[in-house]
């Protein structure tokens, strides 16, 4: 009984290791238009107080211009660019065939008039408005505060 049970976790071992080439990828944190992709939308957790968010990210696979025209979440009043670009609309160019980085150190979305704390692992709707590629509903991850 004890070679027939071995046997049987042999070959269920065997057969998905077969079919596992041909499961597709997983891709967590990604999201895709019609010509680029959109990966790991994050922000640092918030104070119980805080009223502003910054929203880090990555434009990439870019295949054809386009710009982001808006950003919406229900955690937020409101959205503009903030760091170099600095400006209360969003209006930002995403070329083609680059990278664009979004994050702390540089450019980013900028949540205004936050609605509720951001909590650590937690996610939030996070709509992404392109003018070529329309709206892009995504995920808004949620990562540990900065520590002084």
């Amino acid at each position: 009984m004890t070679s027939a049970l071995s046997r049987r976790h042999v070959l269920q071992a065997g057969l998905a290791l077969a079919v596992l080439p041909a499961a597709p990828s997983a891709r967590a944190c990604e999201f895709f238009s019609t010509h680029l992709r959109i990966t790991h939308p994050w922000a640092r957790a918030s104070t119980e107080h805080a009223t502003t968010a910054v929203v880090s990210l990555r434009f990439d696979e870019v295949r054809q211009a386009d710009r982001l025209i808006g950003v919406h979440s229900p955690v937020a009043a409101a959205a503009e660019l903030g760091g170099a670009r600095a400006s209360p609309r969003i209006d930002l160019p995403i070329p083609p065939g680059q990278d664009t980085l979004l994050s702390e150190a540089g450019s980013h979305i900028l949540l205004t008039g936050l609605t509720v704390p951001l909590e650590v692992g937690r996610q939030y709707p996070l709509q992404l408005v392109f003018e070529q590629g329309g709206v892009i509903d995504a995920t808004l991850s949620i990562d540990f505060a900065r520590f002084a």
